[in-house]
Order: C-alpha cells, then sequence, then structure tokens
C-alpha cells in the first residue's frame, strides 16, 4: 500500500488546561444554565468592584472635609424637586454624597465580611481535623463547646466578645481597633458550623487507605492532616464560606447599626443605615434608604451564589 493510501494515525488530543477543564465542567454548565445564578454573579462582582476601586469610581471622597460643603446637605435624590445632578442619590446631613458613602461603606463591610469568614475558616477547620482525626477525649471537649456555642445566637455571642473587648482595651484605642475586634467577635461567633462538617468529613477520611498508608510510613499528624486531609473536606468549606459572607456582613451592619461598630469616621453600611434612621421621620428618607438598598442586594447576592454553589457541588442533586 503506498503512503498515499496509508491511512493517517489518530491524532492524539492534547490535553487539556485547567481553564478548559473548568468550562467542561458539570460546575460550569450548571452555573451558565442558571439565568439568575449569573445575575448574582454580575451583581456581586460589580458591586466587590466598585467598593474595592471606590476612589476611583465614587464621584467625591465623602469623608474628605475639603471637599464638603454644608451649604450641599439634605439635598435630595437629583430625580425629584430640589435635586443636585452632582448627587444622584442626595446627600446628607453634613453634605455628603450618599453615592459615594455608599461605595466606601461597602469596602468596610466587605473588608470585614472577609476578614471575618476567612478567620472563622482558619478557626473552625483546624478544630474540625482535629477532633475528627484524634477523635477520643479531644473530640468530645471540642464538640461539647460547640453544641453550647450553637444553642446562643451569633449577634448575642459578637455582642459578647466585642463588649468584653472594649472593656479590655482603654478608651482611646477603642477607634483605632474597632475593625480587628469586629472581625474576632463575627469570626468567634460562626467558626462552629466550619468545626462540625470538616469533623464529620474527616472521620471519614482518617479511615481510608492513604490516610492508613501516611501514618504506616510515620509522617507526622499535623502534615497528614493539612497536606492529605485537607484537600478532601475543603469542598463542603466552600460552600459555608460563601454562605457565611452574607451573613458576617449582616452581623456586621446589626452591631454598627447597634453602635458597636466600626466607628462614625469610616462607616459601613450599618453605621451608614444608623445615620440616616435619624432623618428618616423628618422626611430624608434617601439617608438610609439608598444604603439599606446597597446591603440588601448584596446579602442577597451573595446568598444566591452560596445557595447554587450548594447545590452545584452535591452529588446526590446531579
Amino acid at each position: 500500500m503506498s503512503d498515499a493510501a496509508r491511512p493517517s494515525p489518530a491524532r492524539e488530543t492534547e490535553p487539556k488546561t485547567a481553564i478548559g477543564r473548568f468550562f467542561d465542567s458539570d460546575l460550569w454548565w450548571s452555573f451558565s444554565h442558571s439565568p439568575l445564578v449569573i445575575i448574582a454573579a454580575i451583581v456581586t462582582v460589580v458591586m466587590i468592584f466598585s467598593a474595592v476601586f471606590a476612589p476611583l469610581v465614587a464621584p467625591c471622597n465623602p469623608f474628605d472635609l475639603a471637599q464638603l460643603d454644608l451649604m450641599d446637605s439634605l439635598k435630595p435624590p437629583a430625580w425629584l424637586e430640589g435635586g443636585d445632578p452632582r448627587y444622584i442619590f442626595g446627600t446628607d446631613d453634613q453634605g455628603r454624597d450618599i453615592f459615594s458613602t455608599i461605595l466606601y461603606g461597602a469596602r468596610i463591610s466587605l473588608l470585614v465580611g472577609f476578614l471575618s469568614v476567612i478567620l472563622a475558616m482558619l478557626i473552625g477547620v483546624t478544630v474540625g481535623l482535629i477532633a475528627g482525626y484524634t477523635g477520643g477525649l479531644t473530640d468530645t471537649i471540642l464538640m461539647r463547646i460547640a453544641d453550647v456555642q450553637l444553642t446562643f445566637p451569633a449577634i448575642l455571642i459578637a455582642l459578647l466578645v466585642d463588649g468584653v473587648m472594649r472593656g479590655l482595651l482603654p478608651p482611646e484605642m477603642h477607634e483605632e481597633v474597632a475593625i480587628y475586634v469586629l472581625v474576632l467577635a463575627i469570626a468567634l461567633s460562626s467558626w462552629v458550623q466550619y468545626a462540625r462538617t470538616v469533623r464529620s468529613s474527616a472521620l471519614v477520611e482518617r479511615t481510608k487507605e492513604y490516610v492508613q498508608a501516611a501514618q504506616v510510613i510515620g509522617l507526622p499528624a499535623p502534615l497528614i492532616l493539612f497536606r492529605h486531609i485537607l484537600p478532601n473536606v475543603m469542598g463542603p468549606v466552600l460552600v459555608i464560606a460563601t454562605i457565611q459572607l452574607a451573613l458576617a456582613i449582616i452581623i456586621e451592619a446589626t452591631l454598627s447599626f447597634l453602635g458597636v461598630g466600626v466607628p462614625p469616621t469610616s462607616p459601613s453600611l450599618g453605621t451608614l443605615i444608623r445615620i440616616g434612621n435619624d432623618y428618616l421621620f423628618s422626611g430624608e428618607w434617601w439617608i438610609t434608604v439608598f444604603p439599606g438598598l446597597a446591603l440588601i442586594i448584596l446579602v442577597l447576592a451573595v446568598n444566591l451564589l452560596g445557595d447554587w454553589l450548594r447545590d452545584a457541588l452535591n452529588p446526590k442533586l446531579r
């Protein structure tokens, strides 16, 4: 047979990149066929981008005294009578642009939310791995502590931690460390969900052959926990983290609304809502309504993403 008639060998398929495998995965298919989830993702990305780059997106810096003018205070939204086109959502009692304050306030809310979720994840995952892998008395003690904490609402625990820290610190340091205390308070009120989930997964993983092989060759327990078991229990943890982000933002807004959150000099969305609440019944409704709407939209979008991720990663629903 001539070379021309000889059939060409099958072309070997090139291995796909990580991005190619992602676009061929069930996760991407589920995302691309869920219009509501796509809208929630777009809203979340836009709000996070706008908050992170608030100095570039916002028309002005609402906390720069040199840019404020009391003559512009309490102006209604631009489409109402007496509104100013420069202030699309109106201004507050100090002449600050509401739209700009929302962007800068969202930065604080998202910062507290992300930091508290990361800290709660570190605490909960570590406790869950130790409890599930060690078992025995250690497991019993750690889980009973978690059970006791679950009997109290997260907001009460956050208030308790915040109050204790403020009592231990001198008054002149309160504003300087307010964000850090808030992050610690929220994290200590939400680590239990991570711990219980990781413990359940670790109880299953520790009986598998790869863990037993690692024990036989003499690997130390911390190395087995964080190099071998941890990667196999991170799926549920990421789902919990997404849902907990929305809850952390709500807790931060609640604490700030009650006056025990971030200081007024660097207000979050909760602080803005509290400030505007003083003017709600005097007719200046926009001061509290627009920050409240921004908080609702952000939390709703993150919650929708968390619910979708939970369902998409659930093998029983595939």
